[in-house]
């Protein structure tokens, strides 16, 4: 848990980033405004965190998925955020399976090569330099 109500509160450089993307060109924030954007998010996330947690508790879970989170959403009735939102999850979970399958090919490709080195020098131990 955080020690201090500060620790809650998202990176500067990550909540301007996101609302420099939002607003159109040429449009810029105040510092206040920025703070204020930052807070409010921390809040909503905090918010949303523990309305998933509840959803996990009555499924006898500690852990919170995806799909409390989205089920959280409709509770909190963000409902117009739902579908984006487990387009998103979606869209996560492929580009994570992605990246596991690539990472699996890498493995096994180095693999096959170790073996067909080892094959040709009939197991015998081969120092390359």
């Amino acid at each position: 848990m955080a020690e201090r109500l500060e620790d809650l509160n998202l990176p500067n450089a990550v909540v301007t980033r996101i609302i420099k993307e939002a607003l159109p060109e040429g449009v810029t924030i105040a510092k206040d405004a920025r703070t204020a954007v930052a807070k409010a998010s921390s809040i909503f996330i905090l918010y949303l965190t523990s309305s998933a947690n509840i959803i996990a508790k009555k499924g006898n879970r500690k852990t919170i998925s995806g799909q409390d989170v989205i089920q959280a959403m409709n509770d909190i009735e963000f409902d117009e955020f739902v579908d984006p939102l487990q387009e998103s999850l979606e869209n996560f979970r492929k580009a994570q399976k992605e990246k596991k399958d690539a990472t699996s090919k890498k493995k096994q490709q180095k693999k096959d090569e170790d073996d067909i080195i080892e094959e040709e020098d009939g197991g015998r131990e081969v120092m390359v330099f």
